[in-house]
């Protein structure tokens, strides 16, 4: 699947490209705005599955084999139990209920971005008409530009929903988010409003963290209890210093001062 392209705005799941080549592009814009997609992977079905990969030449019988390996559908008596049945409407138990793209099946990532290439294709087409950009990172669409998107905000809302259902998604209205550069605008962590920047709420809650494991020991703060939580917090560091190298360079110092013994590197002991 990696030897098929998707759409070039599609930053979400491809070498080479992450969260800050996602947002870079909307970097000093006037005008950042984001929406997402709701149950982006449940939103690919069987059919558009099967589709596309009878569309790369795999004959009949493979392309149905490949699907129903890469597919997955809830049972309904999962769906109607009491710790599931009120988190969902009846259009999220319909989606699950039929056969559908796993979420953190290592196939899925790829085939959605395959699937919604004409979604993406049909979104980038309508920020080239408003001189905008558009990227997307799984199920996180960005556009950003000047006085033309901004003249268009609220009706691009209504025109990228449109869009979306007529290529099989839906769009989550509540997490649309409209930034201006008065404000704070950032995507997927990311803050944009000059340059892709680590955003200094996040910075601090991180040095504090670090802080805490020098002074009273990793398993302090391993309140989720991450089995290799040496490795959680080096990649946390090292996705900080990617977006900005002085304050990467800040906590890693402090990471550097951590005691790690083979119980905190393993993780805290299981809640009771």
């Amino acid at each position: 699947l990696d030897r098929i392209p998707a759409h070039d705005a599609v930053h979400g799941f491809r070498r080479g490209r992450n969260t800050v080549t996602f947002a870079a592009p909307h970097a000093g814009k006037a005008l950042v705005i984001r929406f997402d997609l709701t149950d982006f992977f449940a939103s690919v079905h069987e059919g558009r599955v099967y589709s596309t990969i009878r569309a790369l030449g795999y004959p009949l019988e493979v392309s149905r084999a490949l699907t129903a390996l890469c597919t997955n559908r809830v049972p309904s008596g999962r769906l109607l139990a009491p710790d599931v049945r009120d988190k969902i409407d009846w259009l999220e138990r319909q989606r699950y209920r039929s056969r559908h793209l796993p979420q953190g099946a290592p196939t899925s990532p790829a085939l959605a971005n395959l699937c919604a290439f004409r979604l993406d294709l049909r979104l980038a087409g309508l920020a080239r008409s408003l001189g905008a950009t558009y990227t997307r990172y799984a199920d996180d669409l960005a556009f950003s530009g000047g006085d033309d998107l901004a003249r268009m905000a609220e009706r691009l809302e209504i025109r990228v929903a449109a869009i979306a259902i007529e290529e099989g998604f839906a769009v989550n209205f509540r997490k649309t988010r409209v930034m201006r550069r008065g404000a704070r605008q950032h995507l997927a962590g990311v803050v944009v409003n000059s340059h892709p920047n680590l955003a200094r709420t996040e910075f601090d809650a991180l040095k504090a963290v670090l802080t805490n494991c020098v002074r009273r020991g990793p398993r302090s703060q391993n309140r989720d209890n991450y089995s290799d939580y040496r490795a959680h917090l080096l990649g946390r560091v090292a996705h900080a210093a990617m977006l900005n190298a002085t304050r990467g360079t800040k906590l890693k110092a402090i990471f550097e001062r951590i005691v790690w013994d083979e119980d905190s590197d393993a993780g805290a002991e299981p809640r009771m």
